[in-house]
Formats: structure tokens, C-alpha cells, sequence
């Protein structure tokens, strides 16, 4: 096709030109417009959706809702399953709420709620999933095993004890009560909130102000354990504790070298109540620090009359999984010690074979806090869970306490016969002392001296006794009775010893 090539054309072409420039204006402006429009939307939206958030959030209290937090729980499980971790789950009840709330209103009960979780945000340091189950309770949850879980609730206790502001110059003081499940050695997640629930109802009926470990033997009868804990938080305050010794003879000659203090709790209707129940009652409430620190001033104390008497004789007390986790233990000992008189590598401090085992670093501290006190270490119950002979080195201590079950089986096992046999050679090997717990038959002790066994303890030779029964025992006031006779070394001046 071809064009005239006159004036019209030209004209033709400009119109057509300007046309196009035109166009291409409209088109850009028509998109920046749009543009614009789209941008307004999209910050709309993203209002709607913060609005909307804010709106399904607790109205009290600002937390999560429910299915968020149930949604978080579910992930961390299935993480807690992939590494092979574990989480905890805190159930918070506010004890004293419901009088603030019909007292003052539930204007100033919602004002308590919110500072309640507040406080929580700042204890968790704003990083832990929470949300309100509905009136005065509260979830958190917490990533890591039960000491982690434990450190967060005494935080929680420390923060919800503070007097909360109720307006107009008015404050009250109120408490918690907090319940602990941990995934997944309590269960699947789904059944966490009910046990966490559990152990925090226990809490309550014992006088809450405190948190509490889920266990299974709560299910079975709180009623029972409810009474028997705040019975056990009074028992301190009422001199109902006692210490009994037992001593432990040398095995060459059968002669008293020592003697491990043992606590007894003399309960005003129960009578004697069994170490097995209110230890591990006291480990779950938080209540055995306290008590550690009672057999700690007790035990040293007691040392000191026995010295000043003249008899200067190696004591042995227990530390608690608790005790050896926590900062202070180890400088209250060394405090009681000096406060006595006393040489620490006189004295000589029992940790359990699973708690030694323990790879945590507060264990790890606490072990060498004991070395740098000079304190004679023993790993106690050594023999009684599943650890290879192999251990044996690792293991920082001083003495090994071969678990009755193994003296027990002696006369009647070749397995147990050889086990023993062989903790004795590995351990005097690697020059740790040995002594068997629970001897109660003279072919035990026969069998145990003929393996090279250091010392033995147990009711062939003395039963636990009173602190006044063992000083009459060995001042010979009561020669009538046929007892081992007191290592003579033990009448007379000590000189310092060292680790072992």
C-alpha cells in the first residue's frame, strides 16, 4: 500500500503520532491511579487482618487465644519428636482471685487479670506462648525438661506474689498456684493440660503459693497427698525432723569408722513417716532445699558436740538431684562446716548414681563446686540402674556405696557375686574406696570382705539410731549389749584431709 506524498500525509502522521504519546499518558496514569488503589487496599487489608487479630485475642488480658496456643503446642511436640527434646507445660491458677473479683468488682478482677499477665510476659522474658483458659487460669508453655520448667515457675511465684494495684491507692496481695506436665514423659500433648491441671489442684489443696511436678501417684489418691504435703510444710517449723545415724564399720577389722545421717520425719498421728514418700513428696513441691539445708546445719552441728566429746568420727549426709542444681547448697555446707569447727575432707557428701550420671552443667558446677571445697564425695545406689562399669572413671568421687540390691543377691547369684567382684577390682584400680550398703547376714559380709570391700553398713551391724543412742554406744554406757566395738583413731585428734 502507498500514500500520497502531499500535505494530507504529513498531517495523517502527526495526528497519528500525537495519538500514540497520548495514549501512552492515559496508560500511565490510569496505572499509577491503580497503583495506588492497590496499595490503599493492601493496607487496608493488613489493618482488617491486625484488627481482626486483636479482636480474637483475650480481651482482659491481651494473650493468644486458645487454639493458637493449641496449635504452638502441637508444633513443639512434633519438633520435641524430631531432636528427641522436651517441653513442659505450666498451668497458672491466681489463688485469691475470685474474693478480689466479688469484693472489689469485675472491673478492678479485670484490672488484677491483666497485670497478672503482664507480669507473666516479663517473667517468661515475651517469648513463651501463653494464653487464658478462662477466668483466673492461665497456660504457658515452656521448651526444655523439668528444670527449665521449675526455674519458670519459681519465677512466675516470684512475680504474682507482688501486691497488685487496684486503684484509687488500694492494693492486695495475692499468690499462685502453679501445675507442671512435661512432654513427653508425661504423656501425649493432648493429655498435658489435664495432668498439669492436676498437679496444680494438688498445689491449692496444700495451700498453693507454690508448683507442683505432675505424677502419677496424684490421680490415685490427692486427698491423701493434699493433707500429707501440708503437714509436710509445717513439719520444719515444728521440730517434727529428725536425724538418725547408721554407722558404717571398716571391713579388716569390723571396727566403727563413720556414721551416714539419715532423716526421719516423726508425724504427731502417722507416726514415722517412710523417707520414700516425703522426699520425693519434697522434691516435687519445691520443700527439699529447705529440708537440705536443715540436715545440713543438723549434721554439722551434731559433728561438732561429737568432737568437742571427743569423738572425732566421719558423717555422711545426702544431697538432693535439687540440692546439687542449686548455687547455694555447697556454700551452706561449707558455712556449717567452719560455723563447727569442722574439716571438710572429714566429712563426706552422698549424690546418687543417676544424679553423678547427670550431663547438665548445673550438675557439673555443682560436682566441682564439692572438689573445690575439699569435701569427701560418694556416689551412692552405684550398681542400681542400667550404668556400664565403664563409668566407673568418670564418675567424680572419692567412694563408691555398692547398691544393696547387689549385696542382697550375694549368697544365692553368681551374676551378683561377679558384679560386685568386679566393681571392687575396677574401683580399688582406679582408687576409689568402695563400701556395701544393706549387710544383713554374716555370709554377705564374709563374701564382701573376702572381694577386698573397704567398709560395710547395714543392719548386721547397727540399725539407724538416734544421735544420743550412738554417743552412749560409743562412750561403752551400754557395754551390756553386743555391739561392734568404735575404731580407736576415732578418740583421738584428727589431722586435715584431703579428697578421699
Amino acid at each position: 500500500m502507498s500514500f500520497p506524498a502531499d500535505g494530507t500525509t504529513a498531517s495523517i502522521l502527526s495526528a497519528l503520532a500525537a495519538l500514540g504519546v497520548g495514549a501512552a499518558l492515559l496508560f500511565g496514569a490510569l496505572w499509577w491511579r491503580l497503583r495506588g488503589r492497590l496499595r490503599s487496599l493492601a493496607h487496608a487489608l493488613d489493618a482488617a487482618s491486625t484488627q481482626l487479630g486483636e479482636m480474637v485475642r483475650d480481651p482482659d488480658t491481651g494473650l493468644s487465644p486458645r487454639a493458637d496456643f493449641d496449635a504452638a503446642l502441637e508444633e513443639a511436640a512434633v519438633r520435641c519428636d524430631a531432636n528427641r527434646s522436651r517441653l513442659a507445660l505450666l498451668f497458672v491458677d491466681i489463688d485469691g482471685f475470685t474474693a478480689v473479683n466479688e469484693g472489689y468488682g469485675h472491673g478492678v478482677g479485670d484490672t488484677v487479670l491483666r497485670q497478672a499477665a503482664e507480669r507473666m510476659h516479663r517473667a517468661s522474658g515475651d517469648k513463651l506462648a501463653a494464653t487464658r483458659l478462662g477466668g483466673d487460669e492461665f497456660l504457658l508453655l515452656v521448651p526444655g525438661g523439668e528444670d527449665a520448667a521449675r526455674r519458670q515457675a519459681q519465677a512466675l511465684l516470684d512475680a504474682l506474689e507482688q501486691p497488685f494495684d487496684l486503684g484509687a491507692g488500694r492494693a492486695v496481695k495475692l499468690a499462685a498456684s502453679i501445675g507442671i506436665a512435661g512432654y513427653p514423659q508425661h504423656g501425649a500433648c493432648s493429655r498435658l493440660v489435664g495432668h498439669a491441671s492436676t498437679a496444680m489442684r494438688e498445689v491449692k489443696q496444700a495451700g498453693g503459693q507454690a508448683y507442683a511436678v505432675f505424677d502419677a501417684r496424684m490421680a490415685v489418691d490427692q486427698r491423701e497427698q493434699a493433707e500429707l504435703l501440708a503437714d509436710l510444710r509445717q513439719a520444719l517449723a515444728r521440730g517434727q525432723f529428725a536425724l538418725y545415724y547408721q554407722p558404717k564399720v571398716t571391713a579388716h577389722s569390723l571396727q566403727i569408722t563413720a556414721a551416714e545421717a539419715l532423716l526421719r520425719w516423726q508425724h504427731p498421728t502417722r507416726g514415722f513417716v517412710s523417707p520414700a514418700v516425703f522426699v520425693p513428696l519434697a522434691e516435687r513441691h519445691g520443700l527439699i532445699n529447705g529440708i537440705g539445708d536443715w540436715v545440713i546445719e543438723e549434721a554439722c552441728r551434731q559433728a561438732g558436740v561429737w568432737r568437742a566429746a571427743g569423738l572425732r568420727m566421719r558423717v555422711a549426709i545426702n544431697l538432693s538431684a535439687q540440692q546439687m542444681r542449686h548455687e547455694g547448697a555447697v556454700s551452706r555446707l561449707e558455712s556449717a562446716l567452719r560455723r563447727h569447727g569442722l574439716q571438710p575432707g572429714r566429712f563426706t557428701v552422698e549424690i546418687t548414681e543417676s544424679v553423678a550420671l547427670e550431663n547438665t552443667a548445673a550438675t557439673q558446677r555443682g560436682f566441682e563446686r564439692l572438689r573445690q571445697a575439699g569435701l569427701h564425695v560418694a556416689i551412692d545406689d552405684f550398681g542400681a540402674g542400667q550404668t556400664s562399669l565403664a563409668y566407673l572413671r568418670m564418675l567424680p568421687a572419692a567412694e563408691l556405696k555398692m547398691d544393696m540390691s547387689l549385696v542382697r543377691d550375694l549368697e544365692h547369684s553368681a551374676d551378683a557375686r561377679a558384679i560386685a567382684a568386679a566393681v571392687i577390682q575396677l574401683a580399688h584400680a582406679l582408687e576409689r574406696h568402695v563400701v556395701a550398703e544393706g549387710v544383713e547376714t554374716v555370709a554377705q559380709r564374709d563374701l564382701l570382705v573376702k572381694m577386698g570391700c573397704d567398709e560395710l553398713q547395714g543392719y548386721l551391724f547397727a540399725k539407724p539410731m538416734p544421735a544420743a543412742a550412738l554417743a552412749l554406744w560409743a562412750s561403752d554406757d551400754d557395754s551390756g549389749a553386743r555391739h561392734p566395738e568404735f575404731s580407736a583413731s576415732l578418740f583421738q585428734d584428727t589431722q586435715p584431709a584431703g579428697l578421699g
